[in-house]
């Protein structure tokens, strides 16, 4: 199969937040299918043409490959738009007022590349509502161009909490006539939502968990859009995210001070010393430390994480923190870390190695979502040895077994009532079972042996592929 993936962000070029991650990966694990794939995104200021060894197609195209791949990457140049920011949607937490107008012009050079390099895809596999429209295009302005009568479009929702809205007098801006602004096509509240052109005019809509498939059909997690989800239901899908081995694994990353593996496990212990040294916390085995990367939000649970923080405190564990966000919980958190200094690490940034440490350091992994797409902390925590406490929500609730004692079984400490005390609970458990090594021991061997390659992901991408190109022979 030809298959085209336009995504706003791919590791290692651009990055926010999980859509990269996936986009930067699943194309390689394609390839290794042996499926002719390649890559769109705008060229930000950040992708160095010389570093990446970029070569100028055309004055508005440069090509490049995936590193560590024969992946082929198309970026679209636009110093107005792309070239001249630092950043890919938004500074100091505002969205750029031309975003509309950005992704409008990025989403009409996708078409037009293609049809300049005269390359006919199978599949132009779009992603989150910056690279909606070009659903849109294919379908309404090219619906009768031979060039594309056999192209079929997927739309992966990343976080259906990003919508893409703009005031509707921008809809002229889209190439796009009025009969596009009513409710069943673009039109959301009185605005352009971006995202109805990919759920509107995508074969086929998928997610990246079959959890979060069925939640953002309800009221709920549906962002308003849940009607128009259950009226496509049969085409909306859930695959959970891969995860790039070699970029997360214990046994081989060059990020962390020990390196380690199931057979090594008590290697493990080097990379906690070294992560309570770096925060400041007391260098004791014996005490548990849990680790929290994360947007600080509510979406990520820090609202009930911040109801019982003082509790969890008590439980003589220690929480290293890793992430930036709303200005309250930064607040919240630095008054702990003066009334605890001994057992909470903070950390105000963004860190990549040190994201790494707290991976391969901690004994525990948090993630207490009030929503959760498909999360990847759960999976790379899993590699590392590092046993998950999470809320039954999403990606989470698809990944992370609750740990039984009776048997022995599960993979993790899951809590489902979104409140303080479930999340305290959970905690609570694990931290019992912490205290038990032998048991904490095979937990961790069974957790480090879990496979979420891309393998299994990306073959389940190519059966989706294979159900919107039949949609469309109908």
């Amino acid at each position: 199969m030809k298959i085209l993936l336009i995504s706003p962000e791919v590791v290692p070029f651009a990055k926010t937040g999980g859509l990269a991650d996936v986009a930067g990966a699943l194309p390689k694990a394609l390839a290794e299918l042996g499926h002719d794939v390649r890559v769109f995104l705008p060229r930000y200021q950040k992708v160095d043409p010389q570093k990446y060894k970029l070569k100028k197609l055309s004055p508005e195209i440069w090509q490049g490959k995936v590193p560590g791949s024969e992946v082929i990457v198309y970026f679209y140049e636009n110093e107005a738009y792309f070239g001249s920011r630092a950043d890919l949607y938004q500074v100091k937490g505002i969205d750029f007022e031309d975003n509309l107008e950005r992704f409008t012009a990025y989403c009409q050079a996708s078409l037009k590349l293609l049809v300049d390099l005269n390359w006919q895809p199978d599949i132009i596999h779009c992603n989150d509502w910056q690279s909606a429209l070009t659903a849109a295009y294919l379908k309404v302005l090219h619906a009768n161009d031979p060039f594309f009568q056999k192209t079929a479009v997927v739309y992966s929702i990343h976080n259906m909490g990003y919508l893409g809205t703009f005031p509707k007098d921008k809809l002229p801006a889209t190439g796009l006539g009025w009969d596009q602004f009513t409710p069943d096509k673009l039109e959301f509240w009185g605005q352009i939502a971006l995202i109805k052109a990919g759920l509107v005019y995508a074969d086929i809509i998928n997610t990246v968990s079959q959890a979060y498939a069925q939640e953002i059909q309800t009221e709920e997690f549906g962002h308003g859009l849940d009607g128009l989800l259950r009226s496509r239901k049969q085409d909306v899908f859930g695959i959970v995210n891969g995860l790039d081995y070699q970029l997360w694994d214990p046994a081989i990353d060059q990020n962390i001070p020990q390196k380690y593996s199931i057979p090594k496990l008590a290697l493990k212990l080097k990379n906690k010393t070294e992560l309570q040294k770096q925060n400041g916390l007391e260098v004791n085995e014996t005490k548990p430390v849990i680790g929290l990367i994360s947007r600080l939000a509510d979406q990520k649970g820090l609202d009930i994480l911040s109801e019982v923080l003082d509790e969890i405190m008590q439980l003589n564990c220690q929480l290293v923190v890793l992430g930036t966000g709303d200005a309250k919980y930064h607040e919240i958190l630095q008054q702990a870390k003066q009334k605890y200094p001994q057992q909470l690490g903070l950390n105000l940034t963004f860190d990549a190695k040190l994201a790494q440490l707290i991976y391969a350091g901690s004994d525990m992994f948090l993630m207490p979502s009030r929503y959760e797409p498909c999360g990847l902390g759960q999976l790379i925590s899993f590699k590392y040895g590092t046993v998950p406490i999470v809320r039954k929500t999403g990606g989470l609730a698809d990944t992370v077994k609750d740990y039984d004692s009776a048997t022995a079984s599960g993979d993790g400490f899951v809590f489902e009532e979104y409140t303080g005390a479930a999340l305290l609970q959970a905690v609570k458990r694990a931290c019992s079972i912490f205290k038990k090594k032998t048991i904490w021991r095979k937990l961790q061997a069974r957790i480090m042996k879990l496979d979420y390659s891309w393998n299994k992901s990306a073959q389940e991408y190519v059966d989706l592929y294979k159900k919107a190109l039949s949609k469309k022979a109908k």
